[in-house]
Protein backbone atom coordinates (compact mmCIF):
# COMPACT_ATOMS: atom_id res chain seq x y z
CA UNK A 1 0.00 0.00 0.00
CA UNK A 2 1.36 3.53 -1.03
CA UNK A 3 1.38 6.57 1.19
CA UNK A 4 -1.41 8.08 -1.20
CA UNK A 5 -3.80 5.82 0.22
CA UNK A 6 -3.60 6.80 3.57
CA UNK A 7 -6.23 9.36 4.15
CA UNK A 8 -4.55 11.52 7.47
CA UNK A 9 -1.36 10.87 9.45
CA UNK A 10 -1.27 13.02 12.87
CA UNK A 11 2.40 13.93 14.13
CA UNK A 12 2.02 14.83 18.09
CA UNK A 13 4.57 17.12 19.05
CA UNK A 14 6.21 19.97 17.27
CA UNK A 15 9.30 19.56 18.38
CA UNK A 16 12.72 19.48 16.00
CA UNK A 17 12.26 15.49 14.88
CA UNK A 18 8.30 16.16 14.98
CA UNK A 19 8.57 19.08 12.63
CA UNK A 20 10.78 16.66 10.41
CA UNK A 21 8.88 14.18 9.86
CA UNK A 22 5.46 16.07 9.48
CA UNK A 23 6.84 18.12 6.98
CA UNK A 24 8.57 14.87 5.10
CA UNK A 25 5.68 12.89 5.32
CA UNK A 26 3.39 16.42 3.99
CA UNK A 27 5.83 16.71 1.50
CA UNK A 28 5.69 12.99 0.06
CA UNK A 29 2.10 13.96 -0.74
CA UNK A 30 0.46 12.58 2.78
CA UNK A 31 -2.22 14.96 4.19
CA UNK A 32 -0.17 16.03 7.79
CA UNK A 33 -0.97 17.39 10.63
CA UNK A 34 1.12 18.70 13.29
CA UNK A 35 0.35 19.02 16.73
CA UNK A 36 2.31 21.47 19.42
CA UNK A 37 0.78 21.28 23.26
CA UNK A 38 1.58 25.68 22.80
CA UNK A 39 -1.06 27.91 21.47
CA UNK A 40 1.14 30.50 21.28
CA UNK A 41 4.13 28.41 19.58
CA UNK A 42 1.54 26.96 17.15
CA UNK A 43 0.25 30.41 16.40
CA UNK A 44 3.41 31.46 15.58
CA UNK A 45 4.51 28.01 13.71
CA UNK A 46 1.28 29.12 11.46
CA UNK A 47 2.25 32.63 11.11
CA UNK A 48 5.85 32.35 10.40
CA UNK A 49 5.44 28.62 8.53
CA UNK A 50 8.59 27.62 10.19
CA UNK A 51 9.76 26.38 13.58
CA UNK A 52 12.49 29.07 14.23
CA UNK A 53 12.64 28.06 18.03
CA UNK A 54 13.37 24.09 17.08
CA UNK A 55 14.24 23.80 13.51
CA UNK A 56 15.40 27.37 12.06
CA UNK A 57 15.82 27.69 8.54
CA UNK A 58 13.10 24.58 7.15
CA UNK A 59 10.34 26.27 5.70
CA UNK A 60 6.96 23.92 6.08
CA UNK A 61 4.88 22.52 3.17
CA UNK A 62 1.83 24.21 2.17
CA UNK A 63 -0.04 21.70 2.76
CA UNK A 64 1.22 20.96 7.03
CA UNK A 65 -1.27 22.35 8.88
CA UNK A 66 -0.30 22.81 12.31
CA UNK A 67 -2.87 22.51 15.43
CA UNK A 68 -3.25 23.15 19.19
CA UNK A 69 -5.95 20.92 19.62
CA UNK A 70 -5.37 17.00 20.15
CA UNK A 71 -8.86 16.09 19.22
CA UNK A 72 -8.36 18.03 15.56
CA UNK A 73 -4.76 16.75 15.09
CA UNK A 74 -6.24 13.03 15.55
CA UNK A 75 -9.80 12.43 14.46
CA UNK A 76 -10.01 10.11 11.67
CA UNK A 77 -6.29 9.56 11.45
CA UNK A 78 -5.29 6.37 10.05
CA UNK A 79 -1.58 6.95 11.72
CA UNK A 80 -0.41 8.46 14.78
CA UNK A 81 3.32 9.58 15.21
CA UNK A 82 4.04 10.27 18.69
CA UNK A 83 7.06 12.45 19.24
CA UNK A 84 6.95 14.00 22.96
CA UNK A 85 9.56 13.47 24.96
CA UNK A 86 9.41 10.28 27.63
CA UNK A 87 8.84 12.31 30.88
CA UNK A 88 5.48 13.98 29.35
CA UNK A 89 4.65 11.39 26.56
CA UNK A 90 2.34 9.28 29.23
CA UNK A 91 0.12 12.13 30.32
CA UNK A 92 -0.46 12.97 26.41
CA UNK A 93 -1.21 9.91 25.23
CA UNK A 94 -3.83 9.74 27.67
CA UNK A 95 -5.57 12.60 26.43
CA UNK A 96 -5.20 11.32 22.44
CA UNK A 97 -6.42 7.62 23.46
CA UNK A 98 -10.43 8.53 23.27
CA UNK A 99 -9.74 10.55 19.71
CA UNK A 100 -7.53 7.35 17.97
CA UNK A 101 -9.49 6.16 14.95
CA UNK A 102 -10.67 1.88 15.42
CA UNK A 103 -7.46 0.04 13.45
CA UNK A 104 -5.23 2.98 13.12
CA UNK A 105 -1.79 2.64 13.79
CA UNK A 106 0.61 4.87 16.91
CA UNK A 107 3.89 4.96 16.02
CA UNK A 108 6.17 6.23 18.87
CA UNK A 109 9.26 7.97 17.39
CA UNK A 110 10.41 8.53 20.77
CA UNK A 111 13.70 7.74 22.16
CA UNK A 112 13.30 7.01 25.87
CA UNK A 113 12.60 4.86 28.90
CA UNK A 114 10.02 6.50 31.43
CA UNK A 115 11.43 7.22 34.66
CA UNK A 116 9.26 5.77 37.26
CA UNK A 117 7.38 2.55 35.79
CA UNK A 118 10.94 1.92 33.60
CA UNK A 119 8.42 1.02 30.64
CA UNK A 120 9.70 1.55 26.58
CA UNK A 121 7.05 4.05 24.96
CA UNK A 122 5.06 0.94 23.57
CA UNK A 123 4.97 -0.73 26.86
CA UNK A 124 3.66 3.03 28.28
CA UNK A 125 1.02 3.12 25.77
CA UNK A 126 -0.32 -0.33 26.11
CA UNK A 127 -0.62 0.37 29.84
CA UNK A 128 -2.15 3.65 29.52
CA UNK A 129 -4.41 1.70 26.84
CA UNK A 130 -5.34 -1.21 28.67
CA UNK A 131 -8.65 -3.07 26.96
CA UNK A 132 -8.94 -0.10 24.47
CA UNK A 133 -5.71 -1.63 22.23
CA UNK A 134 -7.68 -4.49 21.79
CA UNK A 135 -11.29 -3.21 21.95
CA UNK A 136 -10.21 -0.04 18.71
CA UNK A 137 -7.91 -3.12 17.15
CA UNK A 138 -4.76 -0.24 17.61
CA UNK A 139 -1.51 -1.37 16.15
CA UNK A 140 1.81 -0.40 17.94
CA UNK A 141 5.06 0.18 16.39
CA UNK A 142 8.52 1.98 16.89
CA UNK A 143 10.28 4.17 14.35
CA UNK A 144 13.96 4.65 15.19
CA UNK A 145 17.58 4.86 13.26
CA UNK A 146 20.32 7.49 12.79
CA UNK A 147 18.44 10.49 11.74
CA UNK A 148 19.17 13.86 13.24
CA UNK A 149 15.85 16.44 12.63
CA UNK A 150 17.65 18.87 10.68
CA UNK A 151 19.50 16.32 8.20
CA UNK A 152 15.95 15.02 7.39
CA UNK A 153 14.31 18.68 7.30
CA UNK A 154 17.28 19.71 4.67
CA UNK A 155 15.90 16.16 2.75
CA UNK A 156 19.48 14.42 2.87
CA UNK A 157 19.45 10.63 2.74
CA UNK A 158 18.89 9.20 6.11
CA UNK A 159 17.94 5.58 6.64
CA UNK A 160 15.57 4.22 9.62
CA UNK A 161 13.33 1.02 11.01
CA UNK A 162 10.21 0.65 11.48
CA UNK A 163 8.69 -2.12 13.56
CA UNK A 164 5.65 -4.04 14.63
CA UNK A 165 4.88 -7.06 16.19
CA UNK A 166 3.52 -8.02 12.73
CA UNK A 167 5.76 -8.05 10.10
CA UNK A 168 2.75 -6.99 7.49
CA UNK A 169 2.07 -3.68 9.43
CA UNK A 170 5.74 -2.70 9.17
CA UNK A 171 5.67 -2.91 5.82
CA UNK A 172 2.00 -0.91 5.96
CA UNK A 173 4.17 1.93 7.47
CA UNK A 174 7.26 1.01 5.76
CA UNK A 175 5.35 2.28 2.61
CA UNK A 176 3.76 5.05 4.67
CA UNK A 177 7.01 6.87 5.78
CA UNK A 178 9.18 5.80 3.23
CA UNK A 179 10.52 8.57 0.57
CA UNK A 180 13.44 8.52 -1.75
CA UNK A 181 15.64 10.54 0.65
CA UNK A 182 13.81 8.78 3.58
CA UNK A 183 14.47 5.08 3.40
CA UNK A 184 12.76 2.95 5.68
CA UNK A 185 13.76 -1.08 6.62
CA UNK A 186 10.83 -3.12 8.65
CA UNK A 187 11.51 -5.32 11.56
CA UNK A 188 9.00 -7.45 13.89
CA UNK A 189 11.86 -6.82 17.31
CA UNK A 190 9.87 -3.50 18.64
CA UNK A 191 11.92 -4.18 22.20
CA UNK A 192 15.24 -4.09 20.33
CA UNK A 193 14.64 -1.08 18.70
CA UNK A 194 13.24 0.84 21.73
CA UNK A 195 16.63 -0.34 23.70
CA UNK A 196 18.83 0.30 21.50
CA UNK A 197 16.95 3.41 20.85
CA UNK A 198 16.95 4.66 24.30
CA UNK A 199 20.39 3.76 25.56
CA UNK A 200 22.42 4.86 22.82
CA UNK A 201 22.01 8.60 24.29
CA UNK A 202 23.73 6.85 27.16
CA UNK A 203 26.99 6.00 25.19
CA UNK A 204 26.48 9.25 23.65
CA UNK A 205 26.82 11.58 27.00
CA UNK A 206 30.04 8.86 27.53
CA UNK A 207 31.48 9.35 24.43
CA UNK A 208 31.10 13.58 24.89
CA UNK A 209 32.38 13.19 28.43
CA UNK A 210 35.45 11.39 26.73
CA UNK A 211 36.02 14.35 23.78
CA UNK A 212 35.55 16.66 26.84
CA UNK A 213 38.08 15.50 28.30
CA UNK A 214 40.35 15.31 25.51
CA UNK A 215 40.86 11.72 25.57
CA UNK A 216 40.89 11.24 21.09
CA UNK A 217 39.56 9.23 19.25
CA UNK A 218 41.00 5.89 20.38
CA UNK A 219 38.79 6.49 23.69
CA UNK A 220 35.21 7.62 21.47
CA UNK A 221 36.16 4.07 19.65
CA UNK A 222 36.49 1.70 22.47
CA UNK A 223 32.81 3.51 24.37
CA UNK A 224 31.44 3.10 21.48
CA UNK A 225 31.76 -0.41 20.86
CA UNK A 226 31.59 -1.41 24.35
CA UNK A 227 28.94 0.91 24.78
CA UNK A 228 26.94 -1.43 22.22
CA UNK A 229 28.19 -4.42 24.18
CA UNK A 230 26.29 -3.28 27.21
CA UNK A 231 23.16 -2.18 25.11
CA UNK A 232 23.31 -5.94 23.48
CA UNK A 233 23.66 -7.33 26.60
CA UNK A 234 20.31 -5.58 28.46
CA UNK A 235 18.49 -5.59 25.31
CA UNK A 236 19.19 -9.60 24.77
CA UNK A 237 17.61 -10.20 28.34
CA UNK A 238 14.48 -8.17 28.03
CA UNK A 239 13.70 -10.53 24.72
CA UNK A 240 15.85 -8.74 21.79
CA UNK A 241 17.14 -9.95 18.69
CA UNK A 242 20.92 -9.85 19.26
CA UNK A 243 21.15 -8.97 15.09
CA UNK A 244 18.81 -5.83 15.87
CA UNK A 245 21.82 -4.16 18.24
CA UNK A 246 24.29 -4.19 14.91
CA UNK A 247 21.42 -2.48 12.66
CA UNK A 248 20.37 1.08 11.93
CA UNK A 249 18.77 1.39 15.46
CA UNK A 250 21.37 0.22 16.98
CA UNK A 251 24.87 0.30 15.28
CA UNK A 252 24.35 3.43 13.38
CA UNK A 253 22.39 5.17 15.66
CA UNK A 254 24.77 4.91 18.29
CA UNK A 255 27.62 5.89 15.98
CA UNK A 256 25.54 9.16 14.78
CA UNK A 257 24.81 10.14 18.34
CA UNK A 258 28.54 9.66 19.73
CA UNK A 259 30.13 11.36 16.85
CA UNK A 260 27.88 14.36 15.35
CA UNK A 261 28.13 17.67 16.21
CA UNK A 262 23.69 17.53 16.12
CA UNK A 263 24.02 15.23 19.01
CA UNK A 264 22.18 16.76 21.87
CA UNK A 265 23.64 14.16 24.46
CA UNK A 266 27.17 14.31 22.89
CA UNK A 267 26.98 17.94 23.63
CA UNK A 268 25.86 17.55 27.32
CA UNK A 269 29.14 15.14 28.16
CA UNK A 270 31.17 17.34 25.87
CA UNK A 271 30.22 20.16 28.53
CA UNK A 272 30.41 17.58 31.39
CA UNK A 273 33.86 16.78 30.50
CA UNK A 274 34.79 20.52 30.20
CA UNK A 275 33.75 21.12 33.67
CA UNK A 276 30.73 22.56 33.12
CA UNK A 277 28.00 21.47 35.95
CA UNK A 278 24.79 19.46 34.68
CA UNK A 279 21.52 21.97 35.78
CA UNK A 280 23.82 24.63 34.09
CA UNK A 281 23.98 23.08 30.79
CA UNK A 282 20.19 21.39 31.02
CA UNK A 283 19.48 25.33 31.68
CA UNK A 284 21.46 26.21 28.17
CA UNK A 285 19.36 23.60 26.37
CA UNK A 286 16.31 24.64 24.41
CA UNK A 287 15.48 20.91 23.88
CA UNK A 288 15.38 17.49 25.69
CA UNK A 289 18.87 15.48 25.66
CA UNK A 290 16.71 12.09 26.91
CA UNK A 291 19.91 10.13 27.98
CA UNK A 292 20.11 12.61 31.03
CA UNK A 293 16.14 10.94 32.19
CA UNK A 294 17.21 7.66 30.60
CA UNK A 295 20.37 6.73 32.38
CA UNK A 296 18.40 7.18 35.67
CA UNK A 297 15.71 5.12 34.55
CA UNK A 298 18.02 1.77 33.01
CA UNK A 299 20.56 2.07 36.31
CA UNK A 300 17.40 1.23 38.11
CA UNK A 301 15.98 -1.36 35.60
CA UNK A 302 19.50 -3.00 35.83
CA UNK A 303 19.92 -2.62 39.25
CA UNK A 304 16.74 -5.02 39.42
CA UNK A 305 17.93 -7.83 36.23
CA UNK A 306 21.79 -7.34 38.18
CA UNK A 307 23.29 -6.86 34.00
CA UNK A 308 26.59 -5.77 33.84
CA UNK A 309 26.98 -2.44 32.37
CA UNK A 310 29.71 -0.22 33.99
CA UNK A 311 30.04 2.00 31.37
CA UNK A 312 26.11 3.47 32.21
CA UNK A 313 27.19 2.80 36.48
CA UNK A 314 29.96 5.82 35.35
CA UNK A 315 27.58 7.71 33.86
CA UNK A 316 24.71 7.76 36.30
CA UNK A 317 27.36 8.37 39.21
CA UNK A 318 28.67 11.66 37.07
CA UNK A 319 24.96 12.65 36.32
CA UNK A 320 23.73 12.11 39.47
CA UNK A 321 26.21 11.74 42.17
CA UNK A 322 28.21 14.39 40.95
CA UNK A 323 31.45 11.82 40.09
CA UNK A 324 34.32 13.89 38.76
CA UNK A 325 34.60 12.91 34.96
CA UNK A 326 38.36 11.99 35.15
CA UNK A 327 37.13 9.64 38.33
CA UNK A 328 35.17 7.65 36.02
CA UNK A 329 37.38 7.41 33.32
CA UNK A 330 40.09 5.68 35.98
CA UNK A 331 37.31 3.59 37.10
CA UNK A 332 36.57 2.22 34.47
CA UNK A 333 40.07 1.77 33.20
CA UNK A 334 40.79 0.21 36.35
CA UNK A 335 38.08 -2.64 36.52
CA UNK A 336 39.35 -6.65 36.57
CA UNK A 337 40.72 -7.60 33.22
CA UNK A 338 37.82 -9.76 31.32
CA UNK A 339 37.50 -11.61 27.84
CA UNK A 340 36.12 -9.82 25.48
Amino acid sequence: MSNSEVNKVAVIGAGSWGTALAGTLSANGVNTVLWGHNQEHVNVLNDDRENKKYLPGYIFPKSLKVVNYLKEAATGADVVCMVVPSHGYRAVFKKLIPYLKTSSYVVSAVKGIENNSLMTMTQVMKDSLGSALTSKNLTLSVLSGPSFAKEVAQNLPTLVTIGCDELEKAVFLQNVFGSERFRVYASQDMIGLEISAALKNIVAIAAGISDGLGYGLNSRAALITRGLAEITRIGVAMGADPLTFSGLSGLGDLVLTCTGDLSRNRTVGLKLGKGKKLPDILNEMKMVAEGVKTTKSVHDLVSKMEVDMPILEQVYQILYMEKECSSAVRDLLTRDLKVE
